[in-house]
């Protein structure tokens, strides 16, 4: 058995190890144990997205925690950053969400909150990986009598409306505004319209009607085609897509362009400076952010810090730097003001917040930042060797950069969740960028493909 816990909990396919119904149990008996262990009451709040799946890990998870003296409050279908929340505000001692975010429905994950809200640290989840892989689990449950209960808690939803309508602006109003939801079939499919329509917006919702086997598919922050459609044809003032579980957002302007993650970073951090709200005058975001990122971030006179590929990775740089914004291309937003990890619908209410108050169209603001050209090919592999024992990889990647002359770059990496390594290149033109990436990819494709 190799490591359980990638950069954003565990993930597999489901009923596969390692995401079948004994690893949810042993996780729940893990997490419970070192809870305990720490003097804690082990109440633990769990929620999911849409996926079939996640009934069975749902209820085992709960048997795990039960069978080793915890306590569980069940939200049913909630977004992750929701569950982060109400552990947060209920004083639970611990959140878990069963959700494998943009990933397609066969697949699933367990990602676990600590009691302030924040993601689990690797030492946590080293303990909680430990105890599950030394076996021991089963001679450490109590006596029957000790054993915990799991309650439903059906007001979560209501609970966590209120928290993101409390971020919005109360001299704001959305009355009249038209807007495009995208819910992707997945966690956000109640709460994001719910908040809109009591905000009160002008509202048409897409993809919000979940089977267990349509989340993210064609829809969503990863397939914005319907949402562009519908923009236009609604005549809507912007479009709004969720991924799955609903702590990513991608916008789509009146015109049916698609806006970037870090198009929105700037606007949002440009509105902020203006309020003289941006701490430190610094933005956050990854090696990954394009190039236009840090140029726009010079031109408004605020410092840019880039992180490693992950929102666990910009939260820390965030807290450690002293930062209130930051984020991921791909879409995930911090804004640490209000909330403690990601959260696609608050970031949504920012973003338009920031129009409103600029008075602006979303196809203007988001000219704030030039987008260079950018290619990305995910490549899928057979194995993850470090980049820098690959000579022929080095070598291409060496002579691909010398050939940009400084106007671009190439930034290979392994996905931290799938079997995936990602070739990106930015390059001066559209023909380079695409034409580099292929080179690179096809030398991956060949190595490790």
């Amino acid at each position: 058995m190799g490591k359980l816990f990638g950069t954003d909990g565990i993930r597999g396919e489901a009923n596969q190890y390692p995401m079948d119904a004994l690893m949810a149990f042993a996780v729940g008996q893990a997490l419970t144990r070192v809870l305990k262990d720490e003097g804690r009451h082990a109440r633990i709040v769990i929620g999911k997205d849409t996926r079939i799946s996640g009934y069975m890990i749902e209820s085992a998870l709960e048997a795990g925690i039960t069978s080793m003296g915890g306590s569980v409050q069940l939200t049913g279908v909630l977004p992750t950053p929701g569950i982060a929340y109400l552990t947060e505000s209920m004083r639970a001692d611990a959140g878990i969400v069963v959700s494998a975010s943009h990933n397609p429905f066969q697949d699933n994950g367990i990602k676990i909150f600590s009691g302030t809200g924040y993601k689990l640290s690797d030492e946590e989840e080293a303990q909680i990986e430990e105890l599950i892989l030394g076996g021991q689990l089963n001679s450490m449950v109590p006596h029957a009598r000790e054993m915990g209960r799991a309650r439903r808690l059906d007001d979560a939803i209501g609970r966590y409306v209120v928290f993101l309508k409390s971020t919005f602006p109360r001299e704001l109003s959305l009355d009249g505004f038209k807007v495009v939801l995208d819910v992707a079939n997945g966690a956000t499919y109640k709460v994001a319209p719910a908040v809109f329509r009591e905000l009160g917006a002008d509202l048409t919702v897409i993809h919000d009607e979940p089977n267990g086997f349509n989340i993210n598919d064609n829809c969503g922050s990863q397939h914005t085609q319907d949402l562009r459609a519908a923009v236009l044809e609604t005549g809507a003032a912007i479009g709004l897509a969720f991924d799955g579980d609903g702590d990513r957002l991608i916008a789509v302007d009146e015109t049916g362009t698609e806006i970037t993650g870090d198009q929105i970073l700037i606007i949002c951090a440009n509105q902020l400076k203006k309020e003289g709200r941006l701490a430190n005058d610094l933005l956050v975001s990854t090696v990954m952010s394009n190039l236009g990122l840090r140029v726009a971030c010079e031109r408004y006179g605020f410092r840019h810090h880039a992180a490693k590929v992950g929102d666990r990775y910009v939260l820390e740089d965030m807290k450690r730097l002293g930062a209130v914004i930051g984020g991921e291309d791909s879409g995930h937003m911090i804004f640490l003001d209000y909330h403690t990890t990601g959260d696609g619908i608050l970031t949504a209410l920012q973003l338009v917040a920031a129009m409103l108050k600029a008075g602006r169209p979303l196809s203007e603001l988001a000219t704030q930042m030039d987008v260079y050209p950018q290619k990305l090919i995910n490549v899928d592999v057979t194995s993850k060797p470090p980049v820098e024992e690959l000579p022929e990889l080095v070598e291409a990647i060496d002579r691909v950069e010398r050939e940009l002359e400084g106007k671009g770059r190439v930034l290979v990496r392994y996905s931290g969740t799938q079997q995936m390594c990602r070739v990106m290149v930015e390059g001066p033109t559209v023909e380079d960028t695409e034409r580099y990436a292929a080179e690179v990819a096809a030398i991956v494709r060949r190595l490790i493909g």
